[in-house]
């Protein structure tokens, strides 16, 4: 087996002048992964290279795969993905990972960043204060959710109702309502995060429908499945793909 010559154009397009060390110790390993990853998985779907790296990245963060991020983030800075946009890629995580698995993220960021001669910090993106936080929070979880977020209040119980008030004001209100990457990208990027988590799926779920509520449709999440297939392996892929089907069915199942 030899590595395609659409997988090597592909490969070299995020890391040009590259030298892999696996290829010499693990030669059959790379072969089969850079065929599957950058030949037979680019082969399908729509999305842009910078869209695909920005969920790749978002799913790395989940996984707690540092060393593969700092690879990949080198290849999205290289196809045009900017700083301020990464950075609110491992902002957007910290939500749904919690800071002690983003941390680490944001050092090798930093780290990368300086290497590479981008000025810290980055300019600010938010545009909440502690008055305005919960109110414009609660209002964007609406215009994505409807009337859920209504009925996820109404049956909190008096000794929870504060989560969905950290939900609104912290989660919508600290993160969803920074600029740097509009709602549709965000939701993308929480799709991409809670599918890599795995054990998340009934968030999958919801978030599914918040996508597809936002413009991203079915086909789209399909294709971040897809792209993210050889970096979660079959078992997520498979479960996001379930939870994909169950919120919005297929129309034609005889597979032509």
């Amino acid at each position: 087996m030899a590595i395609s010559a659409a997988a090597q154009k592909n490969h070299e397009e995020l890391f040009p002048d590259h030298t892999s060390t696996l290829k010499v110790t693990d030669p059959e390993l790379i072969e089969v992964f850079d065929n599957f990853a950058f030949d037979a998985v680019l082969s399908l779907g729509n999305l842009d290279i910078r869209t695909r790296l920005m969920v790749i990245l978002a799913s790395l963060i989940a996984q707690q795969a540092v060393s593969e991020y700092k690879v990949m983030l080198g290849g999205a800075l290289n196809v045009g993905v900017t700083p301020i946009e990464v950075k609110e890629i491992v902002y957007q995580s910290v939500p749904y990972v919690g800071i002690a698995k983003s941390i680490d993220f944001i050092h090798a960021t930093n780290e990368i960043f300086k290497n590479r001669g981008v000025k810290l910090p980055l300019e600010g993106q938010s545009t909440t204060t502690p008055e305005t936080r919960f109110e414009k929070g609660l209002a964007l979880s609406k215009s994505i959710f409807g009337d859920t977020i209504d009925n996820m209040y109404a049956q909190s119980t008096k000794n929870q109702i504060h989560f969905q008030q950290f939900l609104s004001a912290n989660c919508f209100g600290d993160y969803y309502t920074r600029t740097g990457l509009d709602i549709k990208m965000r939701e993308l990027l929480t799709f991409s995060i809670l599918l890599s988590l795995g054990g998340c799926e009934p968030q999958v779920k919801g978030h599914i429908q918040g996508n597809a509520n936002v413009g991203n449709g079915k086909e789209i999440l399909i294709d971040v499945v897809t792209q993210l297939l050889p970096y979660i392996g079959y078992p997520r892929t498979l479960n996001a793909l379930r939870c994909l089907n169950e919120v919005l069915p297929e129309k034609d199942c005889g597979g032509e």
